[in-house]
């Protein structure tokens, strides 16, 4: 999706992380006052992009899957919540503050170290856009950084966007957190939890998960599929969603974060029924952390 920059050049505030890129360069600046100037600006983008994911998830939730959205926001929807965010940010009480405190503290220990302030900058940068949580330096980022190369590989051959799949992948495991364990403690590497059905006669993990019956979570001992590496998992997955009909509908929309997890979640393939709103958040995370929209859609 194409983010309009009007907003930016009618407010000073940026209507994506691209006008950020000057203002980190001002951070760093050695002049006082020009860098404590340059932190207040940089808070209130940061502020603004982060409401903005946070409007475009309250909007996910209240469409309750419609399947006849197809996920796409129009253009004026995407318009109003930019404007809408440019006009939050900045307000007493609100974020802002805290990030130009946390943004000081990352130029004062830049500064002492004779590091590049934009260095912490542009790390703060994809935290904030993705709303992701700010201890995450042993999270998303590195397990995303972490599997990107297979997930790519992965993505040229299935057609399957690398966002999509490493998103869908650090939402399963917790971001490599809660990863899947063999019965000796070994690692499944089974990144999506894919269970071991349909046929499968490889290698079996046996655990305890929870599934939704009736809307109710319960604890259940289920057997998933074991690999060899992570990038098997990845294959696996995909030759799942490309192989399997019941896929179809979700591989016609490539193009649509929220459009792929609500077809995967109508499909079946998680009985949380919140699973597509939680799984577009972590692949719009995951964009973030990228630094890339991956010419998808949100």
């Amino acid at each position: 999706m194409v983010a309009p920059t009007s907003v930016a050049s009618t407010t000073g505030l940026a209507a994506d992380g691209r006008g950020l890129n000057a203002l980190k360069l001002q951070a760093g600046h050695a002049d006082p006052s020009a860098r404590r100037a340059a932190l207040a600006q940089a808070s209130r983008q940061l502020e603004s992009l982060f409401m903005r994911e946070l409007l475009k998830s309250m909007r996910e939730s209240s469409k309750q899957l419609n399947a006849d959205s197809g996920g796409e926001g129009g253009l004026a929807t995407d318009l109003f919540d930019q404007q809408m965010s440019v006009q939050m940010a900045g307000q007493p009480g609100g974020l802002a503050s805290m990030i130009e405190r946390e943004l000081s503290r990352q130029v004062g220990a830049s500064h002492a170290a004779s590091v590049p302030a934009s260095a912490g900058l542009a790390k703060s940068t994809f935290s904030f856009a993705g709303a992701a949580p700010a201890a995450s330096s042993g999270g998303r980022e590195d397990f995303v950084q972490q599997h990107r190369a297979a997930a790519e590989r992965v993505a040229q051959a299935s057609g399957i966007p690398a966002a999509f799949m490493l998103g869908q992948a650090g939402h399963e495991t917790g971001w490599g957190k809660s990863a899947i364990r063999t019965a000796d403690g070994g690692n499944s590497y089974n990144l999506f939890g894919i269970k071991a059905t349909g046929g499968w006669d490889g290698k079996v993990a046996a655990v305890t998960t929870t599934e939704y019956v009736d809307g109710a979570p319960r604890k259940v001992v289920a057997k998933f599929r074991a690999y060899d590496s992570y990038e098997e998992s990845f294959r696996d997955y995909a030759r799942l969603i490309t192989e399997n009909p019941r896929y179809e509908k979700a591989l016609a929309k490539v193009n649509s974060v929220q459009g792929w997890a609500a077809e995967l979640q109508r499909a079946g393939y998680a009985t949380d029924p919140d699973y597509a709103s939680k799984l577009s958040r972590a692949i719009r995370s995951t964009m973030a952390v990228a630094g890339t929209s991956m010419g998808t859609q949100a």
